[in-house]
């Protein structure tokens, strides 16, 4: 039987707070501790639609990764990764959106 995995990513658009560790930490530890494989990303790309300065961005990302470390992550074998440090992301997302109509289409009416 296969294991199960788990992905998500959190955007670094603020400081961490309680209802970042509650709503996000908590239970993507708490799948790791079900024994599921798990994946999880600080969404910087993301991020990069609401903050526009560089240096705050690289701060946030830092304090949130700092974050995930502090809570635990390594202890339970959690993946944790930038998503700026996978391109083929980017670039896949990129050429999706080329191809790929999002929205209202008349084939699902």
């Amino acid at each position: 039987m296969s294991k199960k995995r788990a992905l998500t990513g959190v955007k670094p658009t603020g400081t961490f707070h309680i209802g970042n560790y509650l709503g996000a930490l908590k239970p993507a530890l708490g799948l790791a501790d079900q024994g599921y494989e798990t994946f999880y990303f600080i969404a910087n790309y993301h991020a990069l639609t609401t903050l526009h300065s560089k240096k705050e961005l690289e701060d946030l990302t830092y304090s949130h990764v700092a974050s995930w470390l502090a809570f635990g992550s390594q202890e339970k074998n959690v993946t944790l990764y930038l998503q700026s440090d996978i391109p083929e992301i980017f670039e896949l997302s990129w050429v999706l959106s080329c191809f790929a109509t999002k929205g209202k289409n008349s084939m699902w009416k």
